[in-house]
C-alpha cells in the first residue's frame, strides 16, 4: 500500500514569489527570530482575515517547527513548517499541511521560503515564496470527488497568489518592526 502523505514532487500545485520593502538596517534582520518567536496577534495582522493563529514548537528530534492555521481560499490549513534553513536573513520551511476543503480533508506539501536581500544602497527586499506539492493523498481526494488536478491547480495557485499578495507587504513590515524594537 502507498504512502498517502507522499509528496509528489514532479507536479507544482502552486507557486507564488512576492517582493516587498523591508524598512530596518539588514544587520539587525533575523528572519528566523521573528518567525519562531512570532506572536499569534501579530501573525494575524498579517493577513486579515486569512490569517487564523500561529504557535512555535519542535519535531521530535527538536528541530524548530512553526504551527501556522490560515484560510487559503475555501480552504482552512493546518501547516507544520520545519526549519529546515533557519538563518538571520534565510529561512526554508517545509510543511505536510492538513486541509480542511468544502469536501473533506487532505493533505498539501507546502515550502515557504523567506529571504531578504541588501540592495547595496541603504535598503532591503523581503522575499515571500510559497510552493505546493500534491501528496498521492491529495490525488486520491481529488479523483474521489471529480476535481481533475488542473482544476485544484488553478484553484490553488489563484487563492495562494492572491494570499501571498496581500500577506507579504504586512510580514516585511512586521519583520522590520521585529528587528527594530530588538536593536532599540
Amino acid at each position: 500500500m502507498s504512502d498517502p502523505k507522499k509528496v509528489l514532487t514532479d507536479l507544482v500545485l502552486s507557486t507564488s514569489t512576492e517582493h516587498a520593502p523591508l524598512d530596518a538596517p539588514w544587520d539587525a534582520i533575523d528572519i528566523a527570530d521573528w518567525l519562531l518567536n512570532l506572536p499569534d496577534k501579530e501573525y494575524q495582522r498579517c493577513a486579515p482575515p486569512d490569517h487564523k493563529a500561529a504557535g512555535y514548537t519542535t519535531t521530535d528530534d527538536g528541530r524548530p517547527m512553526s504551527i501556522n492555521v490560515e484560510m487559503i481560499g475555501t480552504g482552512l490549513v493546518i501547516q507544520h513548517y520545519v526549519a529546515e534553513i533557519a538563518e538571520k536573513h534565510h529561512c526554508h520551511m517545509v510543511s505536510t499541511s492538513d486541509v480542511l476543503t468544502p469536501h473533506g480533508w487532505t493533505s498539501v506539501q507546502v515550502i515557504w521560503d523567506l529571504s531578504v536581500k541588501d540592495n547595496g544602497d541603504g535598503t532591503v527586499t523581503y522575499t515571500n515564496q510559497v510552493t505546493s506539492h500534491p501528496t498521492q493523498e491529495f490525488m486520491e481526494f481529488n479523483e474521489e470527488n471529480g476535481i481533475t488536478f488542473e482544476q485544484a491547480a488553478a484553484a490553488r495557485q489563484a487563492a495562494s497568489g492572491d494570499h501571498n499578495r496581500r500577506e507579504t507587504p504586512l510580514f516585511a513590515a512586521s519583520i522590520a518592526r521585529h528587528a527594530l524594537a530588538r536593536n532599540s
